[in-house]
């Protein structure tokens, strides 16, 4: 007998357990049903979960329920990011061990997920931060490193001076680090590389075959790859002003048409013919050590001032060898794309044109835009960057920009300077191989031993896992492992001779480049993977998570991928068939009358729309109400999951974060729309309740069915039909908000079925059964969304079964099928009535129908239709 009201908490807390005895959501690598493999972006032990994990969460959940329910296989794992910087900065604060404090962040977090009602295989847990998942990764490591991905280089890296640890180029967001703020210097040291830049070609042409990834995402991945076709072209140095040895100066360019534009040459900091020209300008070597402060990535050179030093070498133009142009040391330039310098035509490139104001230096428009007159053409403070034809470019003039390129590049390989051509074409990438060395203890240990004899020796096999030491002091700051006296002392594996471990930690986007390999088979001790499981439930179906990793994480992943096939671990080319990036929580931001932060709990709000006002519960002081910002501890305006859970349930949580808004877009976390939420589940309760008892009907009741009787039957059969088909539909397109609307729409529906039923329904009558099976279906379709309400309604409604094992239903479609449609009629292209035809009606009977309506007679007042186009099933088009 259903109650009046639903209790969260009890059923939640009930339908938990049992879903966890009968093993619901545990899948076998054995089955033999076509598999599913959703994955979220796996979570970093911080403390707490927040309401961006209940919105990620849900939305991930909510597809492992609907494809389980399909038939497939359902993989949905779980596990944690749990290397990484923070920790070590919590265990110097807290005076605890890194794994400590991940390992009780991990018990508290995975404690409020299952809360939740997550349908996810526990049994698949890992953290990176365990020795059996590091130890893998370590094979991982080692095959790289035999198969000559992975190599140790001297080189510029990016030096975080707060985290005292080198960043990869993604790492430094406009020329600071990703985590401290601080701003990057260059340095050189001695590296571990991943060399992403062997798939370069292979991870952008890879991106075409990615349909099922966001548009954004792929043009990120694109324009990071940067791959580019260009010239490299060797410019001839004057000998009366170069240093000794030196006769000339290669530079890559992807604009070889505005060659006759060009103004200046310039080369990187770090550039041979730089260092040797500051061996005797001392004002350029304080430059060049100038330069090295700024960070290696494109990023930070683009936002950084322009600078540059004139070496008083000059260069001859490649077609005027009278025409000598100044060759700069310039702090934009990049050691490590192309050859280390450029030329620069600053009518053509902001870059560039920043530098020529900056210097005073010539800016001559080469390339002229369509309908110009080329006499009056003139660059201002933005260059032209357009397409057109060339102009003040001598035997080029006329020709478009991709028949210049041709032709300068044509003439030039033609020239022959000492055997070889003045140019060459080339494809040259943004992309730099990925260094992962970190100067951190709270890492995986990269597993190799220096001996002074037989260089860099890759630790056997058999010793692995290379572990962590755990006597380990946080006082000082830099590399704890450097420090220890005795865990970096080791015989070498080769000699037995005195020798070295290697001291610095992977880059911890490392451990999540092939999580969701080992995800597959994360009971092999043996290898990384089981590569004939992995390969039968790879690629991952459905992955969800932020945008903020459309580049870093997404980008190593493929590479990994791409590696690990190289090396036998698995066989595919791609990790992920569909990613989905969802939006941000965000809410109100709230500010004292000190101008403090104020959180949520703090304050009390009245009044609604433009006349709302707020005030500190505490002292009743008026609260300022601010801009509606991302979800911040800094801020304070966040809402702690369990506080809501608490208060509300889980389902209320997990249906409010899919019905505010279109998943790919932020939802605005408010009071009203929780409790919105929360009275809903309420009221399906008791529409379950008023289902059931009309489903069983009233003995006595007569059992003669009327014709009324049987329509309201076939509509609340269409009805709930329609509702289910537009759900899975919407489901398979991950459109959980319009799912939401369709649930509603339902609930609508049969409330008012309901309502309007004045006679008692008879057991077993056709309105009986269509109750019934309503009841059923309205049921499921809230399962994927709110999993224990189904649950209690569901043995509610009698079924010994639960619904996370219940099969989908399905849908009649021929039932939902109108059999009149409604078209558009317009008169030149204005909208101007609608008419109901018969949905197998043919153009003659659609056009017959439109020149009949009343308002397309009116509105052509007697005039005589030159033509009639009907588009069948959209629209009738009436030209006068």
């Amino acid at each position: 007998m259903f109650n009046d009201r639903y209790h969260a908490g009890e059923s939640e807390a009930h339908w938990q357990a049992v879903w966890a005895e009968r093993r619901c959501f545990e899948a076998s690598n054995a089955d033999p049903r076509p598999k599913y493999y959703v994955l979220e972006m796996f979570p970093y032990p911080s403390g707490r979960i927040h309401m961006g994990h209940v919105r990620n969460y849900a939305m991930g959940d909510a597809v492992a329920r609907f494809r389980r329910a399909k038939g497939f296989n359902v993989i949905h794992p779980m596990g944690w990011d749990a290397f990484g910087l923070p920790a070590e900065n919590a265990a110097m604060q807290n005076k605890r061990h890194p794994a400590e404090w991940t390992h009780k962040n991990i018990d508290t977090m995975r404690a409020q997920l299952k809360s939740m009602g997550l349908s996810i295989d526990w049994a698949r847990e890992v953290a990176t931060c365990d020795p059996s998942y590091y130890k893998q990764q370590q094979r991982i490591f080692l095959a790289f490193l035999e198969a000559g991905l992975a190599q140790r280089k001297t080189s510029k890296v990016n030096w975080d001076p707060v985290d005292n640890t080198v960043l990869a180029n993604e790492q430094v967001v406009d020329g600071r680090g990703w985590r401290s703020g601080a701003v990057v210097e260059q340095r050189e040291l001695t590296q571990w590389f991943l060399k992403i830049t062997d798939y370069a070609q292979e991870l952008y042409d890879g991106l075409d075959t990615l349909t099922e990834w966001p548009d954004k995402v792929r043009l990120m991945q694109r324009n990071w790859i940067g791959r580019s076709e260009g010239l490299t072209i060797r410019w001839q140095l004057d000998p009366a002003t170069v240093p000794a040895g030196e006769t000339e100066l290669s530079a890559y360019t992807t604009r070889p048409d505005t060659l006759f534009g060009a103004s200046f040459l310039a080369v990187a900091a770090d550039h041979p013919l730089a260092r040797a020209a500051a061996a005797k300008d001392a004002d350029l070597a304080a430059f060049i050590d100038d330069c090295r402060k700024l960070g290696t990535s494109v990023a930070a050179l683009e936002t950084a001032e322009k600078k540059g030093y004139d070496t008083g070498i000059r260069a001859r133009h490649p077609f005027d060898p009278a025409w000598e142009l100044p060759v700069y040391v310039a702090n934009f330039v990049l050691m490590d794309y192309g050859t280390g310098a450029i030329f620069g035509c600053p009518a053509h490139d902001g870059r560039d044109l920043d530098f020529a104001r900056l210097k005073g230096l010539p800016v001559t428009p080469v390339v002229c835009p369509p309908g110009t007159d080329p006499a009056a053409l003139e660059i201002g403070d933005t260059p032209f960057t357009e397409d057109g034809r060339l102009v003040n470019s001598r035997f080029l003039d006329g020709l478009t920009v991709p028949d210049a390129k041709d032709e300068v590049a044509r003439r030039l390989e033609a020239v022959d300077i000492g055997g070889a051509p003045q140019a060459t074409r080339q494809v040259n990438f943004r992309l730099r191989d990925w260094g992962i060395s970190r100067q951190r203890y709270w890492g995986c240990p990269i597993p190799v031993v220096h001996c002074p004899s037989c260089g860099a020796v890759p630790v056997p096999t058999a010793d692995l896992p290379v572990t962590l030491p755990e006597d380990v002091d946080f006082d000082a700051p830099g590399n704890m492992l450097d420090r220890h006296p005795t865990w970096k002392n080791v015989p070498c594996p080769a000699c037995g001779a005195a020798a070295r471990r290697e001291t610095d930690t992977m880059d911890t986007f490392v451990d999540s480049s092939w999580y969701f390999a080992r995800f597959t088979d994360p009971w092999n001790d043996a290898a990384p993977t089981t590569p004939g499981v992995a390969d039968r439930l790879l690629p991952v179906d459905q992955y969800i998570g932020g945008v903020e990793h459309a580049i870093l994480h997404l980008l190593y992943s493929r590479f990994f991928t791409r590696a690990m096939s190289r090396v036998g671990l698995l066989n595919l080319d791609e990790p992920f068939r569909g990613l989905f990036t969802q939006g941000m929580v965000v809410h109100e931001t709230y500010k004292g009358p000190d101008g403090a932060w104020v959180s949520p709990e703090e304050i009390r709000i009245e009044g609604a729309g433009g006349e709302r006002r707020a005030a500190l519960l505490s002292s009743g002081a008026p609260v300022a109400i601010g801009a509606i910002e991302k979800m911040s501890k800094s801020k304070r305006n966040v809402v702690d999951p369990d506080d809501i859970i608490g208060s509300y349930g889980a389902d209320t949580a997990r249906w409010f974060m899919l019905s505010d808004s279109p998943p790919d877009r932020d939802v605005i976390w408010t009071e009203e729309g929780v409790q919105g939420s929360a009275k809903f589940v309420q009221r399906l309760w008791r529409l379950v309740g008023e289902l059931k008892r009309a489903a069983a009907g009233e003995p006595g009741a007569a059992t003669a069915q009327t014709p009324d009787d049987e329509a309201r039957a076939l509509d609340v059969r269409k009805s709930a039909h329609r509702a289910l088909i537009r759900v899975e539909e919407d489901l398979e397109r991950l459109r959980f908000n319009r799912c939401v609307a369709h649930v509603y729409e339902l609930a609508n529906a049969l409330s008012a079925s309901i309502a309007s039923t004045e006679a008692p329904v008879a057991p077993g009558s056709a309105l009986a059964r269509a109750f019934g099976e309503a009841a059923g279906f309205l049921v499921q379709a809230i399962g994927p969304f709110m999993p224990h309400l189904a649950e209690a309604c569901w043995a509610e409604l009698g079924h010994a079964t639960p619904v996370a094992e219940t099969p989908w239903p399905a849908a009649d479609r021929a039932l939902v099928v109108e059999n009149t449609i409604v078209l558009p009629v317009q008169i030149n292209g204005k909208r101007r009535a609608e008419v109901t035809v018969p949905r197998d009606a043919d153009a003659k009977a659609v056009e017959a129908a439109a020149l009949g309506s009343d308002t397309i007679v009116q509105a052509l007042d007697g005039r005589t239709p030159k033509k009639v186009i009907v588009v069948p099933g959209r629209i009738v088009n009436v030209v006068v």
